[in-house]
């Protein structure tokens, strides 16, 4: 199966604006392709893998990415999916944070000469002189197509800026710059993104000739890949002092059962045929798909030692097997022991397993804690030192779990 078949078979693609020229171009190595990471903190999350994938898979069959950096339009911040307008950053922060990128970049994409590239668009967006940019480009846009975009109307409620209303032609404007002094002549994003791609694709016709071939291409819907980056309100970050691996690791053996195939297929490398024999498996086998999920993504991101490690933890806590030395560990310190032990509730809270000890005994009460592999029934429950110095394991609920020890 040819590379494009595959990322259409894997569901990756959701809208393309030239299907034949685009197939033909990436089968034969021939895209030079870019993605955009706006660098709003110092770390990708879980929610870049599809991108990140997608480059890996892209350079295997031999065509070029371009990683581009969004030092310039993260000073403006992408109104995209958002309610709210997003935090403004300094140059020194985001100068920082690119830094950072690159560095959890260099695990999926080969940089080099004639390999990746990466580049950062405040190289040239920073220089541009505003009236030169309205006079070059600015009769390219027409603002009632601008307001019809879904990334500006999700927007409109409680207020689109005007900051933010330039961001359509600054990504437009990345594009036409990519296509003119890097050979660039493919973009890649997510759907939400299609309405700012398509104003790169638009541009570059309008200015070079209807003779431009520039491509673009939407993966799937970008909300599953923001779905796919966040757990309990927080995110999962690739860097692992962030998220340490075998939180990460956790983090994907505990997708829902429905999402298990999909990100299987989408975010591995697993072949297509392994992923279509793993369909068929009983529903009873649903931990070990999750479990193959999970391990693949961390060796990825981490490497295969920690993700060894990770899984062996993993299956220390929720089955006996394997070793708990890799379990997030709590010590506890001597002061908050009482009468030779400390109190149940004491120990989820200095475990971080519960808000407080209210929370604590509710989480009790619901018979949503385990200890050593045992329901607590009592929220008065001491666990004695003597305990404590052999190391205990709790667990809470599906997702919580921690070592403690003196």
């Amino acid at each position: 199966m040819k590379i494009y078949e595959e990322l259409k078979a894997r569901g990756l693609i959701a809208q393309v604006t030239d299907e034949e020229e685009i197939s033909r171009m990436i089968n034969e190595g021939k895209a030079t392709f870019y993605i955009g990471f706006d660098c709003t903190a110092d770390s990708l999350t879980a929610g870049h893998f599809m991108a990140l994938s997608l480059m890996k898979r892209l350079q295997m069959a031999g065509n070029k990415p371009i990683a581009l950096i969004g030092g310039g339009t993260t000073m403006i911040g992408d109104p995209s999916g958002r309610t709210d307008m997003r935090k403004m950053l300094t140059r020194e922060d985001i100068d920082y944070n690119a830094a950072r990128f690159k560095s959890q970049m260099e695990r999926f994409i080969e940089f080099g000469e004639g390999k990746a590239t990466m580049l950062n668009n405040a190289d040239w967006l920073l220089s541009l002189n505003y009236v030169d940019l309205l006079r070059e480009v600015g009769a390219c846009f027409s603002v009632n197509n601008m307001l019809r975009a879904e990334c500006y109307k999700q927007r409109m409620e409680k207020g689109l800026s005007f900051l933010e209303f330039n961001y359509m032609i600054m990504q437009s404007y990345d594009f036409y710059h990519l296509f003119q002094h890097y050979g660039c002549n493919m973009q890649f994003g997510g759907d939400d993104q299609w309405s700012n791609m398509l104003g790169g694709t638009e541009l570059i016709r309008r200015k070079l000739g209807k003779d431009a071939h520039a491509m673009t291409i939407t993966l799937l819907t970008d909300s599953q890949g923001k779905k796919m980056g966040k757990t309990a309100g927080n995110a999962v970050w690739l860097d692992p002092e962030k998220t340490k691996p075998f939180d990460f690791y956790q983090y994907w053996r505990n997708v829902d059962d429905a999402d298990v195939m999909k990100c299987i297929r989408m975010l591995t490398f697993i072949p297509l045929e392994e992923i279509e024999e793993m369909e068929t498996w009983d529903a009873s086998r649903v931990n070990e798909k999750k479990e193959t999920l999970a391990y693949h993504l961390t060796e990825l991101v981490h490497g295969t030692e920690e993700a060894n490690k990770a899984r062996n933890a993993a299956r220390a806590l929720f089955s006996g097997e394997g070793s708990d030395e890799n379990m997030p560990l709590t010590t506890v310190p001597a002061d908050a022991l009482e009468d030779g032990g400390i109190g149940i509730t004491a120990l989820l809270v200095l475990g971080k397993l519960a808000a407080s000890r209210g929370d604590a005994r509710r989480l009790i009460e619901q018979g949503g804690v385990l200890l050593d592999g045992e329901k607590v029934e009592d929220v008065r429950l001491t666990v004695p030192a003597e305990k404590l110095r052999a190391g205990v394991r709790v667990k809470k609920g599906k997702k919580g779990y921690m070592k403690f020890s003196l």
